[in-house]
């Protein structure tokens, strides 16, 4: 009771940051040309700074041990999502660009800006760690797998261009592998005494936290405002964008953790109560902002895309704190 509590508060205080993004849209504080130097603003520097200090202050050999597991876990999650988008899509008679778009909503949660605040007030640096090595499975599957799908199979842009331009991407790489090579990393930017080169590393690390501590409301005040434009582009086709959401919030997240249970059961692995509950949230996610760009660069239907958003998103304050509290009674 106390996790769906949490997650209740959690999600609630994020969605009052959105609403505040959605209000300074609307009064046309936030423009869409500076909501999308926000967006980028968080892409490109914010939240490599956030990946880079919290895998430098997080990972250790044994906790990579255990955590090898989770980029695949983001691989296969969004792969069953995407079966499941792909097997409710002709229920619909949808069009062929549409029915590729309903399943690429279902299969791409907003896996790190949402559960990511989430995960810290539960469980602290093994939840956020938990997130972050998820998004680094979950970003290379979405520019392989996900644009595929989304484009039906056709050829189209290089995708490993993209994969070798991602900040989060090297941030990972690069904070993992510092961790690992030098243990003593970790507590940078918590003790500012010792040598000259030490106290440099310090003020990096620090200045770096404080730039990657901007990402949730930095991300959060985007979404509202992207959200703004979406609920004016709202369409009357409720049995469709209720299915996305079934399908997002509901069915995907039970097929998954019932397979993860599976898994763990068969293989004898044992997980703890902070990873078993933070896969549960991240794969109980609504549909990912960045959904509309992809969207739209990649031949998708971006009115479903954006329509599909803000439902989901409204829906998963009821959604998300009745899986945590459901999965807590499995644990």
């Amino acid at each position: 009771m106390v996790e769906s509590q949490v997650v209740l508060q959690k999600i609630g205080m994020m969605f009052l940051v959105m609403v505040a993004g959605w209000w300074a849209a609307r009064r046309s504080y936030l423009t869409p040309a500076v909501t999308r130097g926000m967006g980028l603003l968080v892409v490109q520097l914010t939240f490599p700074a956030l990946i880079f200090v919290q895998m430098t202050g997080t990972v250790t050999p044994t906790a990579l041990g255990r955590g090898w597991w989770i980029p695949l876990f983001a691989f296969a999650s969004i792969a069953i999502a995407a079966a499941i988008g792909k097997g409710m899509a002709p229920l619909f008679k949808l069009t062929d660009t549409r029915a590729r778009t309903f399943a690429f909503l279902v299969a791409v949660p907003n896996w790190v800006f949402l559960p990511l605040p989430i995960a810290d007030g539960l469980y602290g640096s093994e939840g956020v760690r938990f997130v972050l090595l998820f998004n680094f499975g979950a970003q290379i599957v979405l520019w392989t797998l996900g644009i595929r799908l989304l484009q039906g199979g056709k050829p189209g842009e290089p995708v490993w261009r993209a994969l070798l331009g991602n900040a989060g991407i090297w941030a990972t790489l690069g904070g993992v592998t510092l961790a690992l090579v030098w243990p003593g990393a970790a507590r940078l930017g918590h003790s500012p005494q010792g040598t000259a080169l030490w106290i440099l590393g310090d003020g990096i690390t620090a200045a770096l936290k404080m730039i990657g501590d901007l990402t949730i409301p930095l991300s959060l005040l985007a979404t509202g405002a992207q959200l703004a434009g979406i609920a004016k582009a709202g369409s009357n086709e409720w049995k469709i964008l209720s299915a996305i959401s079934f399908g997002r919030l509901v069915l995907s997240p039970a097929v998954t953790i019932i397979l993860l249970k599976g898994a763990v059961f068969l293989t004898g692995v044992t997980l703890t109560e902070a990873e078993f509950i933070t896969a549960a949230i991240v794969v109980s996610m609504p549909v990912a902002i960045s959904c509309t760009l992809f969207s739209e660069r990649f031949d998708g239907d971006t009115e479903l895309s954006a329509s599909s958003i803000f439902s989901s998103t409204l829906l998963s304050l009821v959604t998300v704190p009745i899986t945590v509290l459901i999965c807590h009674g499995l644990t």
